[in-house]
């Protein structure tokens, strides 16, 4: 049954900053997918690939497995990619930032960049059209690959520029990946004035993985950066910064390495919380966490302890840290405001506490 605390959760408009493409493919889109391409995955792999159970393992290999087995087609790319935004406006996600790594998609399907680029911003086109979801693309550094591989994706970019493409980011597994790696592609994709954004601080990684995201790559914005609950003095300076942090409840490595009894009291979220920094809750992967855009909000509230004034706070800051201009902020700041306290005014306290 759903609650009222849920159901208004649902209900307020949202942006998602925090998003991987092929993380959001439906099972069914997957089946059929492994199906046509006679994939090397048996039905109980697949099974494995969408269960989460107490300790959830990693979601990687389900990535690679999209990119060795599955996405051969630009309609490939259009079809996951209207599916998640049909998902997502479902949950009134109004507005979508979202990462797809081109560097495997061009390597193992054939496809050229602005083949794969066309089809993912026509799926935008028409899921806006069809849903009233605004999305962009962002192509993201696949960190295990090379940091050649990384500077020809910001070519990719620049020699095929479109305005649903504002910047880029880099994921994939952060261990023995540090950011520093990556410097020369981030410096290229600020000259040619694209936004960015970095995974930092995941897996357990060294905070200072957080400190160069911010200081050496100079990140817009950074994603995940839990390790930073380790360096309060730097977690001030990025208070001051107003830097914004995508956070993710539903994230593997604190579920598999915190005690069950104390992962929601131990969680870096609610430690960053209580440091004072700027955070929005996002979805990561959302079919493979089996979570959606309403459950992340409300785990902030269930979980981690975010009070009403908390979350509105979060919903101010995904529109802070969106990539979108500074009339639409505006207006949408407005908008989501009135709408937020709307909704709030009419519903009572009681039936608003944690469940």
């Amino acid at each position: 049954m759903t609650s009222a605390t849920e159901s208004f959760l649902h209900a307020i408009p949202k942006v998602e900053l925090h998003c991987h493409l092929l993380g959001t493919v439906r099972e069914g889109t997957f089946r059929e997918l492994a199906r046509r391409e006679k994939a090397p995955l048996t039905d109980e792999e697949i099974t494995a690939f969408y269960t989460r159970g107490e300790k959830p393992v990693g979601v990687l290999r389900v990535l690679r497995s999209l990119d060795a087995y599955l996405l051969k087609t630009p309609d490939d790319l259009h079809r996951i990619t209207y599916e998640y935004l049909q998902d997502a406006a479902h949950h009134n996600v109004r507005y979508a930032e979202f990462f797809w790594n081109p560097t495997g998609t061009v390597r193992q399907s054939g496809m050229s960049y602005v083949q794969a680029q066309s089809a993912i911003v026509r799926a935008i086109d028409d899921a806006q059209r069809d849903a009233g979801i605004i999305g962009r693309l962002l192509p993201s550094i696949d960190r295990e690959a090379s940091p050649q591989d990384a500077q020809e994706m910001v070519q990719w970019m620049c020699a095929h520029r479109h305005d649903a493409v504002p910047g880029m980011g880099i994921d994939y597994r952060e261990v023995d990946r540090p950011p520093e790696l990556f410097a020369a592609a981030y410096a290229a994709a600020r000259r040619a004035g694209f936004k960015t954004t970095a995974h930092a601080g995941e897996f357990g990684m060294p905070w200072t993985n957080v400190k160069t995201a911010v200081q050496q790559l100079q990140v817009d914005r950074v994603d995940h950066g839990y390790t930073i609950v380790e360096a309060p003095d730097f977690a001030r300076e990025c208070i001051e910064r107003g830097l914004v942090f995508t956070v993710v409840p539903t994230n593997s490595y604190y579920l598999r390495t915190l005690a069950p009894g104390r992962w929601a009291l131990d969680h870096p979220i609610r430690q960053m919380h209580r440091l004072g920094l700027a955070l929005h809750p996002n979805t990561d992967d959302p079919t493979l966490h089996h979570v959606t855009p309403t459950q992340a909000w409300l785990m902030m509230y269930r979980d981690f302890g975010f009070s009403l004034d908390d979350l509105r706070n979060c919903m101010l800051h995904g529109l802070t840290s969106a990539w979108i201009d500074d009339g639409t902020r505006h207006a949408w700041r407005a908008e989501f405001s009135a709408r937020f306290d709307q909704l709030r005014g009419t519903q009572t306290l009681s039936a608003l506490r944690p469940d």
